[in-house]
């Protein structure tokens, strides 16, 4: 449940959160052509709010508008602007941000060229995206009966709204059967990612995720974890991923930016390693942390300041 707050940015101004609405005819709505992002902010040890990666966020929210030929109305640095603005009229000094880019209403039918283009940006107070104690102890997964859409048939590296359809039925299937998050294989039986995170596993001491080639998204936090473990000099191979390889894992884990770095404890009924949180995992959950809570000064690129 979203907690209710104040504002919410719409189209270029600050709006009382209930008066935030869309027509039912939002073309959107309809066939699901739309763009968006997730991206927090953390209160750190300087007492002082950031938010992480905020560039990156909003590269890749314009480079989803580019691959669907829906440019939004506001530039990257308008809408970055934003998401200081909503974080400091909600007085929230942690929290999730969703910028969306969506068709608004208009004509009907697949084909509305001339609907207008609108942006909106949202925050709420989310905590363990993956449920309580995720982070610390690990989650239970499944292998998805529902494949992660071709890269012929959809847009892997887009943030897209509809394509997020796949993502529910798979996050539904393994809810469902009892697990907590779902693992989506590729249409060649390859890993590719959970229904909203990327994945990485470890084994033997080498730290492995498939490569972007592969049908997954670019994560921002998949990229941050590659740099941090470069620089703790763990082994770092981008490569694709099979089943068993997968079952074979010493550690495993989803990266993402709500669910962070979520330990992965056991797929399929098979532990991984010893069915805890592994060592490599700890010491990137460590650094992760220390960087967008703590006091680890090494990427202040990486932080946007809000207060």
């Amino acid at each position: 449940m979203v907690d209710k707050l104040k504002k919410i940015w719409l189209e270029g101004a600050l709006v009382d959160w209930d008066d935030a609405k869309v027509h039912i005819l939002t073309h959107t709505l309809h066939y699901g052509l739309g763009a968006f992002e997730g991206i927090r902010a953390y209160k750190r040890s300087d007492g002082k709010t950031y938010i992480f990666r905020l560039k990156e966020h909003i590269d890749r929210l314009l480079d989803s508008c580019k691959l669907i030929m829906m440019p939004p109305a506001f530039s990257h640095a308008e809408i970055s602007k934003a998401c200081v603005e909503i974080l400091q009229a909600n007085e929230m000094v942690d929290g999730y941000l969703r910028p969306m880019v969506y068709l608004g209403d208009g004509a009907m039918g697949v084909y509305a060229p001339d609907n207008p283009v609108r942006t909106t940006v949202l925050a709420w107070k989310w905590g363990a995206y993956l449920g309580h104690g995720a982070v610390e102890n690990g989650v239970r997964a499944k292998i998805s009966s529902w494949a992660r859409h071709h890269i012929h048939v959809s847009l892997a590296k887009g943030k897209i709204m509809g394509q997020y359809t796949n993502s529910t039925l798979a996050k539904r299937e393994a809810k469902m059967a009892g697990y907590d998050e779902a693992i989506l294989m590729d249409v060649n039986g390859y890993v590719s990612e959970g229904s909203g995170e990327n994945l990485f596993i470890v084994r033997k001491g080498k730290l492995i995720t498939p490569p972007l080639a592969a049908s997954i998204l670019e994560g921002v936090t998949r990229d941050t974890v590659l740099t941090l473990a470069r620089e703790e000099g763990i082994p770092v191979s981008e490569e694709m991923i099979t089943r068993d390889q997968l079952y074979l894992a010493d550690e495993a884990f989803f990266t993402g930016t709500a669910a962070e770095i979520s330990p992965i404890r056991e797929v399929d009924h098979r532990a991984m390693g010893a069915g805890g949180v592994g060592p490599i995992t700890k010491r990137l959950q460590a650094r992760f942390f220390d960087v967008v809570k703590g006091s680890d000064s090494s990427h202040p690129e990486w932080l946007t300041l809000v207060a």
